[in-house]
């Protein structure tokens, strides 16, 4: 079995190669740039060059491949783009196809997360469908300064919930379904149990940090103002714009239990995330 991650030094794909790293098991790191990524990866992780856009780069990366994580790169919103390489998938011999996608796709057929799976469906490979809530990671990277320091988080979210799901909890599925059977053509909605307002998530951080951590409710035009002001790229500031809208508007708060019933225990809280990380917030 020979498993090739893409996204590998991102936020999901390093934590998938992390724990396959810690299992013992194999693992190959699709990267596009081999000596940059190189430092970001688990010492026994081999690393090859692939582009999802560059064919020559295929061929190498894919040999002997049997087992595929797939995340659709942010850049890549025309599916239509990567069919490409689901052909040299499915011509390098590979036997089931990992994707990452979001909560959302199972019931909108036009993201273009739903629009990855339907192709992937189509190669004739077996499948898993990963489709995850709101990470919580995201508070150590989107909303990590205005948390540390203005004690603060400014989202255009109202009263709306929002499921979470911590990204080990995650990586650690995608892990079963590299790894072993009774995964084959499976979608998974994977939340925790909670769906917090943005106010009870800043009051979990208040009472972890210690300190009043603030929720400030923009509107959505001046959310996208303030984050262009920062420097946010105008893609992105748009897209979370829009994600923070779906929560205000009450489509966002939806949890199963998909997520406890594969790891076999609870997954982790807002506050087991909070306390991990406090650190990152003082």
């Amino acid at each position: 079995m020979t498993l090739l991650v893409t996204g590998a030094t991102g936020t999901v794909g390093s934590e998938v190669l992390r724990q396959l790293d810690a299992a013992g098991v194999p693992a190959r790191a699709a990267v596009r740039d081999v000596e940059r990524a190189r430092p970001e990866l688990p010492a026994g992780v081999s690393a090859v060059r692939l582009d999802l856009e560059d064919p020559p780069s295929w061929p190498a990366a894919l040999e002997g491949v049997t087992r595929l994580f797939l995340l659709r790169p942010p850049a890549i919103a025309r599916t239509a783009r990567l069919q490409g390489f689901l052909d040299a998938v499915v011509a390098a011999g590979a036997a089931h196809v990992v994707v990452l996608s979001v909560q959302a796709a199972g019931r909108n057929p036009v993201l273009p997360h739903r629009q990855l799976e339907r192709r992937v469906e189509a190669t004739g490979l077996t499948w898993t469908h990963l489709r995850p809530g709101y990470f919580l990671s995201n508070l150590l990277t989107v909303h990590r300064d205005e948390i540390r320091e203005r004690s603060e988080i400014s989202v255009p979210a109202g009263g709306g919930r929002t499921a979470v799901i911590d990204v080990p909890d995650l990586a650690a599925v995608a892990v079963q379904a590299l790894t072993g059977p009774g995964h084959e053509n499976r979608a998974y909605e994977l939340t925790g149990p909670e769906a917090p307002t943005w106010a009870e998530l800043t009051a979990t951080l208040s009472a972890v940090l210690g300190r009043p951590v603030v929720y400030r409710r923009p509107g959505a035009g001046r959310f996208l103002r303030e984050q262009r002001r920062r420097g946010t790229p105008a893609g992105l500031a748009v897209l979370m714009t829009g994600l923070y809208t779906v929560t205000r508007l009450g489509l966002a708060g939806r949890t199963t239990d998909d997520l406890q019933r594969l790891l076999g225990r609870p997954p982790a809280s807002v506050a087991d995330f909070a306390r991990r990380h406090a650190a990152a917030w003082q």
